[in-house]
């Protein structure tokens, strides 16, 4: 992917630096894992070597300027090639460049120095230092990548990393009954070998989720992938080089806390994708308000004592209970066959060839819509009274997994859920055979993305106490 246009100006000093940020882009939209593998390439990580590089860009535009300047002087010596000069650059400027993007406040293509570069472009830091490109050169590389990745049957998923991929703890939290976790002669290491990770120099610990690395080298097959994290970049990319050791699948496709351009918020903005083919996996809808319908809520990691602590949960973790979640029945091999076929629908030859024209959201959207196809649903002592309905977001996410959802009861109505087994509703559901279930059933049917045996989640009898 090329960051910029071809210069007409073969002698531009910028021409060295835009074909270095055209290998940073290429890198993240190569849309072959093996290629990624047998790449030989340099770490620019270090903001030294990346402030060399400005410096030495800057420099290459000032000698630039002075060899224009004596190169347009007349024969008889006159002194108008100075005129000329301003003429010939501010011509360049007007007609050539459109200032794609700037580094250090200085435009990749054309060299000029501006102290004015936040108002129309975006911060792309995750790239390379101090990089952002305008809205114009955004939309002109998304519309490249987007071809690219139709050329190769591929679309675009990104991930979180806490709760979603992994799980992380201090030390200083880890709880009395997770102090196996340290102790290397306990039985538990051989299980946990490969997944879990000491890191002193961050004094945390990691685990990784179950079927985690399967799950990352199939979808690499279907999907060039992004990771995005709410955490600080040095934490990302130190998760990312646990998930990713030999950057196949991410190389620098990180995006961290602060990349992002909204406060508490993540957004696409940042995203080199066009949206209509993006799916993300979050655990948190909250933070991605502008774009739930890309969205496929994971259900939360909580593989550590301090993680059910943080959500609220008095049950005990994985961890103190020395398990796991599954690997083949676990969420991400469930979210896997998800994501399959949405892509497969996506790529559906009997629909034609214009895969240009299709939305991957649409797709997201059917397959959520058959989960509980046929079900008719009535709440009770679910929402608080005198709560709208319709707006409660256990009633939109019933509409979401296809059911429909009513207010009152009919012989039509298929689950009642209920929080207590002495309502009237709840009376009614089993006096006329109907499923009575518990909110939770619907929860995990979102997670799940099945309908599952309503027998699992039966409603309890909630005594009042006088």
């Amino acid at each position: 992917m090329s960051l910029v246009d071809e210069s007409p100006v073969n002698s531009s000093s910028s021409d060295d630096f835009a074909a270095f940020l055209d290998a940073e882009l290429d890198s993240t939209s190569d849309t072959n894992p093996q290629q990624e593998e047998e790449k030989q390439e340099s770490d620019d990580d270090s903001d030294d070597n990346d402030d060399d590089e400005i410096n030495a860009v800057i420099e290459r535009t000032k000698r630039r300027k002075i060899i224009v300047v004596d190169d347009t002087e007349e024969p008889n010596g006159s002194t108008s090639h100075i005129v000329q000069t301003e003429v010939t650059e501010t011509s360049v400027k007007e007609d050539i460049c459109i200032h794609p993007g700037f580094i250090g406040g200085m435009c990749i293509k054309c060299g000029e120095k501006t102290d004015d570069d936040t108002q129309s472009s975006v911060a792309f830091g995750y790239i390379h230092k101090d990089l952002r490109l305008a809205n114009d050169e955004i939309a002109r590389l998304r519309d490249r990548d987007l071809k690219n990745l139709l050329r190769h049957k591929k679309l675009y998923l990104v991930l979180d990393l806490d709760h979603t991929l992994l799980n992380s703890t201090r030390f200083s939290d880890l709880a009395q009954d997770e102090g196996y976790l340290l102790n290397p002669n306990d039985p538990m290491q051989d299980a946990l070998k490969g997944s879990l990770f000491k890191l002193p120099f961050m004094n945390m610990v990691t685990k990784l989720r179950p079927f985690v690395h399967t799950f990352l080298k199939e979808a690499s097959n279907y999907f060039e992938m992004y990771i995005y994290t709410m955490g600080e970049r040095a934490y990302a990319l130190e998760m990312a080089n646990l998930l990713d050791p030999g950057r196949v699948y991410f190389d620098s496709k990180v995006i961290a806390q602060g990349d992002c351009t909204q406060r508490h918020q993540k957004g696409l903005d940042v995203v080199l994708g066009q949206e209509n083919a993006v799916l993300i996996l979050d655990d948190t809808e909250q933070v991605w308000s502008k774009h739930k319908d890309n969205l496929i809520s994971m259900e939360r990691y909580h593989f550590f004592a301090s993680s059910c602590k943080q959500f609220g949960y008095k049950s005990k973790s994985l961890s103190e209970l020395r398990s796991d979640e599954s690997d083949t029945d676990g969420a991400l091999a469930t979210v896997l066959k998800v994501l399959k076929r949405v892509h497969s629908m996506f790529y559906d030859s009997e629909l034609g060839e214009n895969f240009a024209g299709r939305d991957a959201r649409q797709m997201l959207r059917a397959v959520r819509s058959e989960v509980l196809k046929g079900c008719k649903i009535v709440f009770s002592r679910v929402f608080p009274t005198k709560f709208q309905a319709d707006n409660h977001h256990l009633w939109m996410l019933a509409e979401r997994l296809g059911a429909t959802c009513s207010t009152e009861v009919d012989s039509s109505v298929t689950h009642v859920i209920s929080t207590d087994i002495g309502t009237e509703k709840s009376r009614w559901a089993i006096q006329e055979n109907k499923f009575l279930v518990e909110p939770r059933w619907l929860e995990a049917a979102n997670f799940l993305w099945q309908r599952l045996p309503e027998e699992s989640f039966p409603v309890k009898d909630v005594k009042v106490n006088h």
